[in-house]
């Protein structure tokens, strides 16, 4: 370890900028240890197989970066801004009506994942997907609990790359691996999945106002 500070104080870096790259690979680590296999991944995953892959990466993206901004600049508070009970239930809604959507869409004639992005309403999908069921949740607030503890822009970098990333790995894996289902059945599949995470967010709903 004291080579490898003697390495970055070579470069000039100097202790600020040290302590600046630990916060940050800190924060990537477990950031992208917690996020495999979230359910942000697994969204990001099942919309990359039944749409275009740049709006999905884009959306999800965008909605990574609003949230770290908002776990930076707003603390702990942001955990109270809105009651746990309405996230839920917003989170419910959206999730049992894409399910819905895509329990009864028919086949597409095309489902290439490399074709142009076909315009903004699969962003804007991605983006309210994954900023409603993300807000409030673990991986927000460890950016929340890390950056009151550690240099803010070094935590909202080294957790928004690990987002990013780990969404990225959905969205190949659903550009290749659920590129292999038949659309009939991937359809049913992807419904399935929304429809059963917007259950769980409905009985947490329940236990949030009971």
């Amino acid at each position: 370890m004291e080579h490898v500070f003697a390495v970055l104080a070579a470069t000039g870096l100097g202790v600020g900028g040290i302590d600046f790259l630990i916060a940050s690979g800190t924060s990537f680590l477990l950031i992208f240890a917690a996020e495999i296999g979230d359910k942000s991944q697994l969204v990001c995953m099942v919309m990359a197989a039944r749409h275009r892959a740049f709006p999905v990466m884009v959306g999800s993206a965008l909605a990574f970066v609003v949230l770290n901004t908002l776990a930076v600049v707003f603390g702990a508070a942001l955990a109270n801004w809105i009651p746990e009970a309405v996230i839920y239930a917003i989170v419910a809604v959206l999730f049992l009506i894409f399910g819905i959507q895509a329990m009864r869409a028919e086949e597409e004639p095309d489902r290439e994942c490399t074709s142009p992005p076909s315009g903004r309403g699969i962003f804007l999908a991605t983006f309210a997907l994954i900023f409603v069921a993300e807000f409030g949740d673990k991986t927000q607030l460890a950016v929340v609990g890390l950056s009151s503890t550690s240099i803010p822009l070094a935590v909202w970098a080294g957790a928004t790359t690990a987002l990013i990333l780990t969404s990225a790995l959905g969205i190949w894996a659903g550009c290749t691996v659920l590129q292999r289902i038949p659309i009939k059945l991937l359809h049913r599949v992807s419904g399935m999945f929304f429809i059963i995470l917007g259950l769980f967010a409905a009985f947490q709903t329940w236990q949030a106002v009971s």
